[in-house]
């Protein structure tokens, strides 16, 4: 919809669907911005104040009142159901279908940082070799993600710009969802929710990498979650 180019680089198997919807909405927008602002315009410039010239009274009558009102209601609510129907299976796709996961993570929004639980080379999570990492999130290339998001403190939201990708993170509730990065590189993980006097700083680097990298990273650093429990001690719990 030509929207690509003013929007981050997209870096996620669903991105393109997003930002077509985007594209849609904006175009419809647009369209009753232009069409309001130029009626309104008009009526400005026809009926101005003029040397000579009177106002004329306009009786409201009944079916002409209604029309006035009813017309643009129906033609915006036609829109909005349009909208609607083409955004249900995006919706629908993205948000409520979890498609078989191939690497799966737990993300916990705390003030002021963001902390991952991923598998280590078992593969399994809540094992000895899982790995945690505060801030820094490694994941492989064109693999599907499933992740678990839960919040310590206060309500947080997990963005990720290039994935299109964002969700609040809400204390007591694990929220589960999915996306697949498409494009290595290096990305910033924001949190989109006012969440105290460290909000600006809360930010992770997410690095979308080959399976290989990914693979030698995971070695690396597994049974860091075992190191990192031990190092906090009973008063983090």
């Amino acid at each position: 919809m030509g929207l690509e180019s003013w929007l981050p680089k997209a870096a996620s198997s669903f991105a393109g669907d997003v930002d077509w919807l985007l594209g849609f909405i904006t175009w419809i927008v647009g369209i009753w911005f232009l069409a309001a602002e130029g009626i309104l315009i008009f009526f400005v410039l026809r009926y101005r104040r003029r040397p000579g010239v009177r106002a004329a009274y306009v009786p409201a009558r009944r079916l002409r009142a209604m029309a006035f009102v009813l017309v643009p209601c129906a033609a915006i609510l036609g829109f909005d159901l349009v909208i609607d129907a083409v955004a249900a299976p995006i919706w629908h796709r993205i948000k409520e279908t979890l498609p078989p996961a191939q690497e799966t993570i737990r993300i916990t929004g705390e003030q002021w940082a963001w902390r991952f639980r991923l598998p280590g080379p078992d593969g399994r999570l809540d094992t000895a070799d899982d790995i945690e990492v505060v801030n820094e999130l490694h994941l492989p290339v064109d693999a599907v993600v499933q992740f678990e998001l839960t919040a310590k403190d206060v309500i947080h939201s997990f963005w990720m710009p290039e994935m299109r990708l964002k969700q609040d993170a809400v204390p007591g509730r694990t929220i589960r969802g999915w996306f697949q990065p498409t494009r290595v590189g290096h990305y910033e993980m924001d949190c989109a929710q006012i969440c105290g006097l460290g909000h600006t700083m809360m930010k992770a680097s997410v690095v979308v990498e080959s399976r290989e990298a990914y693979e030698s990273w995971v070695r690396e650093k597994a049974g860091s979650a075992q190191v990192t429990s031990r190092e906090e001690g009973p008063e983090s719990r």
